[in-house]
C-alpha cells in the first residue's frame, strides 16, 4: 500500500460495527482482515444493506478460511482473495489473483513471483496433483535463522528450502489448497485426518458460532477427533445430534468421536484458533 500510494485507514481496535461501518462510507477498494474479524462482520445487522460495491477485492489468510465467509462475498461480487505463507516467509509467499478467485474459490493460489514452492512426502519426494504433503518454499524472502537455536534452523532450513510444517496439495493447474498443520493432523488408526476438513462441515451449521477439531489420546486408535464448539445463544445441542450430522457427509473414520460445548475458544491476537490450548483443555476434560 505504501508502496503503491494508497491512502490506509488503521483502527486503534477492532470493533465488527465500526469496521463495517468504514467499509460502507469510506469506500475502500480494498479490504484486508483475517477470517476471524471477517465473520464478525458478517454477522452485523447492517452487512445484507451494506453497499460495498466499490471493493475489488478482500484478502484474508493465517488461518483455513471457511466457505460460507467466501461465499458471503463472492455473492456480493466481491473476490474473496487468499494469502498464505508466516512470519519465516515475511510473510506472503503464495497468493490468489484476483482473476482466478472465483474460478479457484478455496485455493490461496500459486507460489509468488519472488518465490518456489514444492510439495514433499514424508520420504522427501515431490508429490503428483492433488496429493497432500508438506508445503515447502524458497526464495529471498526466507528467514536466515532461528536467533541462537541453531538446532532448529536446521531443521526448519533444508538446501535453501524452508519445511513450513503446512500440509496441503496442488491441483493440476498448480493452485494450491492448504490443508492443516503438520502437528494438527490426527493419525487414528494409522488413518491420517485432517482436522480442517470436519472443521469445513462445521461451518456450515448455522447453530454454531464457531468450532475446531483436535486429537484426544485413544488406548484403542492413539488418538481420535472431537469438537469443541461455541453454540448459538440459546441453543441446545446434543451429542448424539451433533455427531449424526457427519453421516453421509464424511468416511466414518473422520467422523467426530466426542464434542465439547464451550463458551469461547483461545485465539492469538491474529485470530488464530490456539490449538495446543483447545487440546489441553480437551486433555483436562474441559
Amino acid at each position: 500500500a505504501l508502496y503503491c500510494g494508497a491512502t490506509v485507514s488503521l483502527h486503534r481496535r477492532f470493533d465488527p460495527a465500526a469496521a463495517l461501518d468504514a467499509m460502507v462510507n469510506e469506500k475502500p477498494n480494498i479490504f484486508l482482515s483475517v477470517p476471524a474479524t471477517l465473520e464478525a462482520i458478517i454477522k452485523q445487522p447492517g452487512w445484507a444493506e451494506a453497499d460495498i460495491s466499490h471493493l475489488r477485492s478482500v484478502t484474508t489468510g493465517s488461518s483455513i478460511v471457511p466457505k460460507p465467509l467466501i461465499e458471503a462475498f463472492h455473492s456480493r461480487g466481491v473476490p474473496i482473495v487468499q494469502v498464505y505463507g508466516c512470519t519465516e516467509t515475511a510473510p506472503v509467499s503464495v497468493y490468489l489473483r484476483r482473476e482466478e478467485s472465483m474460478r479457484k474459490s478455496g485455493s490461496t493460489g500459486k507460489a509468488g513471483l519472488h518465490c518456489e514452492l514444492k510439495i514433499i512426502d514424508e520420504d522427501g519426494k515431490e508429490v503428483g496433483p492433488n496429493e497432500p504433503g508438506e508445503i515447502l518454499v524458497r526464495g529471498e524472502n526466507n528467514f536466515f535463522e532461528y536467533w541462537g537455536n541453531a538446532e532448529a534452523t536446521a531443521e526448519a532450513l533444508r538446501d535453501g528450502w524452508f519445511y513450513t510444517g503446512d500440509i496441503g496439495y496442488a491441483d493440476e493447474e498448480g493452485f494450491v489448497v492448504v490443508n492443516d498443520r503438520k502437528k494438527d493432523m490426527i493419525n487414528s488408526g494409522s488413518e491420517n485426518i485432517y482436522p480442517a476438513e470436519l472443521e469445513a462441515v462445521i461451518h456450515e451449521m448455522d447453530d454454531i458460532v464457531e468450532g475446531t477439531v483436535v486429537g484426544r489420546p485413544d488406548d484403542k486408535w492413539g488418538e481420535v477427533p472431537v469438537a469443541v464448539l461455541v453454540l448459538e445463544e440459546g441453543v441446545t445441542l446434543t451429542t448424539e445430534d451433533f455427531l449424526a450430522r457427519f453421516n453421509n457427509v464424511l468416511a466414518r473414520y473422520k467422523h467426530p468421536k466426542d464434542v465439547y460445548f464451550v463458551d469461547q475458544l483461545p485465539r492469538n491476537a491474529m485470530g488464530k484458533i490456539l490449538k495446543f490450548e483447545v487440546r489441553d483443555m480437551v486433555a483436562k476434560g474441559l
